[in-house]
């Protein structure tokens, strides 16, 4: 006996006639009959009496008629419940993005779950990928939005769009025009970050497969602006995605070109730790993410990326 056997004793009970009852589900009389007869049998009762006129319940049967509007009363609370905390989404929402996603992302982002969501309270987190990991394995966080890191650990992701990586050098820098070959970080001075950090990780695996050593002459552990300031500054060059230096270039203080053979490319996806329940609403929020992703990449306010192809509708995000 299931919710759905109930839900058709309980039909029947309400019409008084199998073939009506058929008709009302757009079943076959002969389902609705062994359906109930099945349920007679597990049971060991009769549930109906057969006249001419159709059928009427037995006092055993009253007595099921009784669970049967109790269990989809409950059944009907259940889905709205669901439904209310889907429709009204989490009280509370810490979402963390690095810092160039965070800067393209945030404002847009803020303004969507302020109109979908206003009774929630939520928070934006900047970070580096090894402080966001850390929060959101510690249940700080969320979701996150970040470029996929070289070690996963204990965390998913659910693609969202590809980065173009670039060379970032200062305005009179002598740069190749249009691409920038990725043997070329060998020879000119570059300022990266320490060995922990992916964009180093990034360039130390390109220097390993194409046979180059990178000419590191100053490593930088702070923010991504102090990096673009030591460039202004002259003090080196450094990699980054095109979208950390839109107003920079736009107004002549740094050059960027796109790395090439190979094209260099980071994923930026969507992240939440495993084997977690996630709070109600987080399926419409990470939708959300997807959304303004998309927006930003096909209006170009978010430079040199391609969304992924392929990926699903709605993120795996694992609820327990």
């Amino acid at each position: 006996m299931n919710s759905d056997d109930l839900a058709v004793f309980a039909h029947v009970a309400k019409t008084g006639s199998i073939s009506r009852t058929a008709m009302e589900l757009g079943a076959n009389q002969s389902t609705v009959s062994r359906r109930i007869a099945v349920l007679e049998a597990e049971l060991g009762v009769r549930l109906f009496r057969r006249s001419g006129r159709g059928v009427g319940l037995t006092e055993r049967g009253a007595q099921l008629l009784g669970y049967a509007q109790t269990l989809e009363r409950t059944l009907d609370e259940a889905r709205g419940a669901m439904r209310s905390g889907v429709e009204s989404g989490p009280a509370r929402l810490v979402i963390a993005a690095q810092p160039t996603i965070a800067r393209i992302m945030f404002a847009s982002l803020g303004h969507r779950l302020r109109a979908r969501y206003p009774n929630t309270r939520v928070r934006f987190i900047e970070g580096l990928a090894s402080q966001i990991l850390g929060r959101l394995s510690d249940g700080e966080i969320d979701l996150a939005v970040m470029y996929v890191p070289e070690h996963r650990g204990a965390m998913q992701f659910d693609t969202l769009l590809a980065e173009q990586i670039c060379l970032v050098a200062p305005a009179n820098y002598a740069l190749p025009e249009g691409l920038a070959d990725v043997s070329l970080l060998g020879q000119v001075p570059l300022i990266l970050p320490s060995t922990h950090h992916g964009l180093r990780v990034l360039v130390e695996s390109l220097a390993a497969r194409h046979g180059f050593t990178p000419r590191i002459v100053l490593e930088c552990d702070g923010s991504i602006s102090l990096t673009k300031r030591l460039v202004i500054a002259q003090c080196g060059c450094t990699v980054l995605p095109a979208a950390s230096v839109i107003e920079e270039v736009a107004d002549g203080r740094l050059q960027c070109v796109p790395l090439d053979n190979p094209v260099v490319m980071r994923d930026v996806a969507i992240a939440w730790p495993q084997n977690r329940t996630m709070p109600d609403g987080v399926w419409s929020v990470a939708q959300m993410i997807r959304d303004v992703a998309a927006d930003l990449v096909t209006s170009g306010d978010w430079p040199g990326t391609a969304l992924t192809p392929g990926t699903p509708d709605e993120p795996h995000l694992s609820e327990g």
